[in-house]
């Protein structure tokens, strides 16, 4: 990964990010310490944490964090915190979940995966809000998904989860004012991360083989001829925790290449329009 322009956007500034060494994550902190935060990492990936807390010095610490256990939770929000609180978090952690229909799923792998992305962000916020309270405020940015706002984006546990999460961040938008915290969420669209290859583990894919196929296919998902990268959505995020979002509260941001504008037949012109269709029915039934 291309390595940021440094900044000043976050200068001063203590953040904490789950599910920061790899993908959105990862881009995420890099951008961060370009920018001039300290930032505190939590995940479950140790090796990564270790190599990533090595590369960036002191002003990056890595912590394990299970956001499926409300101790780890608690315990990332307090050690982050104990030098007096911090400024921004972002709540990043997760995985595909369940890929169950909803006419297969059972309760126990709904459950899971609504503890990993949506209880995981409720729980974020409950432990980190004490310590940004003691910053004088600050900024909650959480991951949700196009997933949120149309279906067959992503299986339906994962993407009833990623709605909760956006009204999750509006209610808490406005609980939170008083005390000068603002909390937004993001909406990233087809990114190349290891999501994905943990979503069609079942199909027998490895990691390389979904990336590789990734590259080729995503350009042709959404208007926006690219394939969807980290960085872009990291961008995002740095934008809600820097002050120049200041004004910027209970809302979310869509970054998804255009996916989500309408019918492919809105943007692709090799898609026939309703009107074409209709046409092409006509012309056939008078030839009858």
């Amino acid at each position: 990964m291309k390595r940021p322009e440094t900044s000043t956007r976050l200068e001063n500034k203590i953040a904490v990010i789950t599910g920061g060494c790899s993908g959105i994550g990862l881009a995420t902190v890099e951008l961060f310490l370009a920018a001039g935060a300290r930032v505190f990492v939590g995940d479950m990936q140790d090796d990564k944490g270790s190599e990533l807390q090595a590369r960036c010095g002191d002003r990056l610490r890595y912590r394990h964090c299970d956001v499926t256990k409300e101790d780890d939770i608690r315990s990332l929000m307090d050690w982050a915190g104990a030098t007096g609180g911090f400024d921004v978090l972002f709540n990043n952690a997760g995985a595909a979940g369940s890929p169950a229909r909803i006419d297969e799923i059972d309760g126990d792998a709904w459950d899971r995966t609504h503890s990993l992305l949506l209880r995981s962000v409720a729980l974020g916020m409950r432990y980190a809000v004490p310590h940004m309270k003691a910053r004088g405020g600050g900024s909650i940015i959480n991951t949700s998904s196009i997933a949120a706002l149309t279906s067959g984006a992503a299986p339906v546990a994962y993407s009833t989860a990623k709605a909760g999460v956006l009204h999750l961040s509006k209610v808490a938008a406005a609980q939170l004012a008083q005390f000068h915290i603002r909390v937004n969420a993001i909406c990233p669209g087809f990114v190349l991360t290891s999501i994905f290859a943990g979503g069609l583990k079942s199909f027998g894919f490895s990691e390389d083989q979904v990336r590789d196929a990734l590259q080729v296919v995503a350009p042709t998902l959404q208007p926006i001829a690219k394939t969807g990268m980290p960085q872009y959505i990291a961008n995002a995020v740095l934008y809600f925790a820097s002050d120049e979002s200041v004004f910027t509260t209970g809302t979310h941001l869509v970054i998804d290449g255009g996916s989500t504008v309408g019918p492919r037949h809105s943007w692709d012109p090799s898609e026939p329009t309703l009107g074409a269709i209709l046409q092409a029915q006509i012309n056939k039934s008078q030839q009858k």
